[in-house]
């Protein structure tokens, strides 16, 4: 029989397989994708992406962790959990700060729902980077995580990882989840599959929190060019930190998902002209807002109708002419007040099929409003070829409560990126309830994109 002790040891390895597994059978043959034909567009390349098992995303790196981790402290967790840390008090700008100069950094411990896995070096980082014009500086902070591997960092290619963190609020992104804080937030959940086979592989990765985690005032996590320019900036950072000893001239694959997958291609288009001395290999994007204005469209009224919301929320501090506050009416007004201060688990999930016009004044369409279409047309995925490779593996239909981004959206954007003569691999994912019901495990990895990461590895290899 398990003692008290070893049971404490391995209960995150037991609670994570049961949120990976269940209800599924580990290993299971996954059944017909049911993408369409129109989707299986023919791929640059012969590598395929394909459903990681269960064995690799437990993979020694990710055992080995768990085993020699240990429970935070009382002391430890509720720190964690109080949102205070100086850290992110931000120094005066003296104007000679370049987009990505390292304003200071702070040695931590990664610290998940009260555990401390081992073999992992961490940073918390505070850098410039540029707002949605690219030369207005903006101060965002962010994590860096460094699996101890026997392979020394200076050899360790890097990943820049922006997660499905849709937050408005402070004290609700990467460098909170990742150190005790904020622990229930979905973005960090799904995240857990992707970084064990990350570090599983033996590479660095580098997560920003599109602006500083510590500013009280709503972030503006989902314009698209200022998401892009601190996910760029947050890797030049992470070179200039000495103690990590990571290698400028490091390979780099971007990695983005949901709302991170926006961040990720703006940073996918830009990073030629925006930061050319950065080796990015290859791009991955998944489940992203293409076309904000159809987005909005798609969420009225539906479960996701309070993303659609947030989404102006956090376009609203790089899109001043908005005024939202104007032209809300008093429950949209208390609603969004509620939102700008609060992470999106569980706030995003209070307005299900709300017509999002009914929170704002008579006359008044968030689709057609004048002073928003200036938001949604500069966020537009495609105005830009990326220089990497780049792999899209959206949902191939719109046949699930998943499906918030219309698919023709992905498979229009893969045909414009081509043609901007990008090499594109789209291989869309089976986000149906019928895959669902009947391989539960598959359609959870595959809409977090851990199926990516070989594809990833396969690029950096080649």
């Amino acid at each position: 029989m398990m003692s008290g002790a070893r049971f404490r040891r391995f209960a995150p390895l037991v609670a994570l397989t049961v949120a990976l597994v269940l209800p599924a059978t580990a290993g299971a043959e996954a059944p017909d994708s049911g993408v369409p034909d129109d989707a299986q567009a023919p791929v640059s390349q012969e590598f395929r992406t394909d459903t990681p098992t269960l064995g690799e995303i437990f993979n020694g790196f990710t055992v080995g962790a768990l085993r020699s981790g240990e429970f935070a402290s009382e002391e430890e967790i509720f720190t964690a959990l109080t949102a205070d840390d100086p850290f992110y008090d931000e120094p005066v700008l003296t104007g000679v700060e370049r987009p990505g100069d390292l304003l200071k950094s702070k040695k931590v411990d990664v610290l998940f729902t009260g555990y401390k896995p081992g073999q992992l070096d961490a940073y918390k980082i505070m850098y410039v980077t540029t707002g949605i014009d690219g030369s207005t500086p903006v101060v965002s902070t962010g994590i860096m995580m460094i699996p101890i591997d026997g392979t020394p960092a200076s050899e360790k290619k890097v990943i820049s990882y922006q997660e499905a963190n849709d937050s408005v609020g402070g004290y609700c992104h990467p460098s909170s989840h990742w150190t005790g804080g904020d622990p229930l937030d979905g973005a960090s959940w799904s995240a857990l599959g992707p970084l064990a086979l990350m570090f599983g592989k033996g590479y660095a990765v580098v997560i920003s929190d599109v602006g500083n985690n510590g500013d009280r005032d709503p972030h503006g996590v989902f314009a698209g060019k200022f998401a892009g320019h601190a996910q760029l900036d947050a890797v030049r950072a992470a070179f200039q930190l000495q103690d990590s000893e990571l290698n400028p001239d490091a390979e780099i694959a971007l990695f983005g998902i949901a709302g991170g997958g926006v961040g990720s291609a703006f940073a996918a288009e830009s990073a030629q002209s925006y930061a050319p001395e950065l080796d990015i290999v290859s791009t991955v994007l998944e489940g992203m807002v293409i076309k904000p204005r159809t987005f909005m469209e798609t969420t009225d009224s539906s479960v996701g109708a309070g993303f659609g919301f947030a989404t102006l929320l956090g376009l609203e501090p790089w899109y001043p002419e908005m005024k939202l506050n104007d032209k809300l009416n008093p429950v949209g007004r208390a609603i969004a007040d509620v939102y700008r201060d609060e992470c999106q688990m569980p706030a995003y999930f209070t307005l299900p099929f709300v017509p999002l016009a009914s929170l704002f004044e008579p006359g008044i369409d968030p689709i057609t409003e004048p002073s928003f279409q200036r938001a949604y047309d500069d966020n537009v995925l495609g105005h830009g070829a990326p220089a990497s490779k780049v792999l899209i593996t959206s949902c191939a239909k719109d046949d699930s409560p998943m499906s918030l981004v219309p698919a023709a959206d992905a498979r229009e954007l893969a045909d414009t990126y081509r043609s901007g003569g990008t090499d594109v691999s789209y291989q869309p994912t089976d986000c149906s309830m019928d895959r669902a019901f009947t391989d539960p495990y598959g359609w959870g990895t595959d809409l977090f994109g851990m199926q990516a990461i070989d594809w990833i590895a396969h690029n950096f290899d080649n």
